[in-house]
């Protein structure tokens, strides 16, 4: 049983949701790979995240709303329609995940997902100053691609979604908002599917520490964006992109 102390994981999950919470991605990517390396084992990783993501995703979501970098009360910005739809995708993608697990290696599915995301990191720079046409297409497509990430690692859910919203037509900080309250929405679906479908269980020493590091850095990360102009916020999120795609490549191992 791993008996190390709970503190450094606490401050871990503060530092990686507070970079989740403020680009809309990072929590699971960084967080997974470093938790195997103190010592937790996969099985007891990927349901603790999904709880985690769960909570804070809805926090952090109607925090974002609360600071106005999104507006879920108005139909007319779109905001709650794009969340809806991304989070339907989402539900299917996770399902569809879990149900049939991918028969690739591990090195492989990590390698898959960082190479995505360093693209879309690229992509999202090189368009800076570009002006995108809504797509409802685009954003459905993408939101099941993300999804499907999420149920195979629990990473690579948030650099697509925001990435491809922005690529999509959404606003930046509207991009982020979005992004958080879809992904709790499906990591909900993720948890119940775990627990109901497979015989993993939840850790109960692991994902307290998760929640109360995480949840604690939801306010200031929301009131981070709202002070972030909207170009330089996109420029950090194709940065952000490209490092997590960077990371996750160099943490592929064939």
């Amino acid at each position: 049983m791993f008996t190390e102390p709970l503190l450094p994981i606490i401050l871990l999950a503060f530092v990686c949701e507070f970079i989740d919470s403020s680009l809309g991605m990072g929590f699971g990517t960084i967080l997974a790979p470093l938790l195997m390396i103190v010592g937790y084992q996969p099985f007891q990783i990927m349901p603790a995240l999904l709880l985690s993501e769960f909570v804070t995703g809805i926090t952090a979501g109607l925090a974002h709303h609360r600071f106005g970098n999104v507006n879920f009360s108005s139909l007319v910005l779109r905001d709650l329609d794009v969340a809806s739809v991304l989070a339907a995708c989402g539900i299917i993608g996770v399902v569809v995940s879990v149900l049939v697990p991918p028969r690739l290696p591990a090195w492989a599915l990590e390698f898959y997902i960082g190479l995505l995301v360093l693209a879309i990191g690229i992509v999202v720079l090189a368009t800076i100053g570009w002006t995108f046409t809504f797509s409802w297409p685009k954003l459905m497509g993408l939101g099941l691609l993300a999804a499907f990430n999420k149920g195979i690692r629990s990473g690579g859910y948030g650099p697509v979604v925001v990435g491809g919203q922005i690529l999509a037509g959404v606003e930046s900080k509207s991009a982020i908002g979005i992004a958080c309250l879809a992904e709790g929405v499906t990591s909900a679906v993720g948890v119940a599917t775990y627990l109901s479908l497979t015989d993993q269980a939840i850790d109960w020493r692991l994902a307290p520490a998760l929640l109360i590091g995480s949840l604690c850095s939801v306010p200031l990360a929301a009131y981070a964006v709202k002070r972030i102009p909207p170009r330089p916020l996109r420029i950090l999120v194709g940065v952000a992109t490209i490092l997590l795609g960077a990371y996750t490549l160099l943490e592929a191992r064939v």
